[in-house]
């Protein structure tokens, strides 16, 4: 059976919607259903496509975004709720040329098998440690990463490599007081 309120209104409950994002320093103006996922607009309608739909509930990580410094789901909200706030994609730390140290990290300590977590579990390592108070333990790195899931089982180069990029902001420089 028709609703009669879409139908007295015409149908506006599915009206496309003009958004706002500002997704790696770059402000992307486009219309989107008010139902479109942070996700889904950052995938189909802006091209991100280093953030991975995994279980699309909000269970595995792959998702995984900072939003104003918070890491989320972006399969959990809607991108009309994310308006006007610093959105950073996996595509916004680093180039192949000049990686972000996580991201160099992963790779020479085998924090990734089959990659398609990557992604996720990089973005929650970079609000870990640079927008969180840092884990102090290896079991507090994996309880604290457990929002993000590895199918593959590559945890142990996972934990590795926050704990490299961990210890390393905490080294004085050269000439510093310890």
């Amino acid at each position: 059976m028709d609703n009669p309120e879409t139908e007295q209104s015409g149908g506006t409950a599915d009206a496309a919607v003009p958004i706002s994002l500002i997704v790696n320093g770059k402000r992307h103006d486009l219309t989107v259903d008010p139902r479109v996922t942070l996700l889904d607009a950052l995938r189909n309608h802006l091209g991100f496509i280093g953030t991975k739909k995994g279980c699309d509930q909000g269970q595995c990580g792959a998702c995984t975004v900072l939003v104003d410094g918070h890491r989320i789901d972006s399969c959990l909200t809607l991108a009309v709720m994310n308006q006007d706030v610093p959105i950073v994609t996996i595509e916004g730390l680093g180039t192949p040329e000049a990686l972000h140290p996580i991201q160099k990290a992963f790779i020479e300590h085998d924090g990734f098998q089959c990659g398609y977590c990557t992604s996720g579990q990089i973005m929650s390592v970079v609000a870990l440690l640079e927008h969180e108070e840092p884990p102090v333990s290896d079991a507090e790195i994996r309880e604290r990463m457990s929002g993000n899931l590895c199918r593959c089982g590559a945890y142990p180069g996972i934990v590795e490599a926050i704990r490299c990029v961990r210890d390393a902001a905490r080294k004085p420089v050269a000439g510093e007081a310890a």
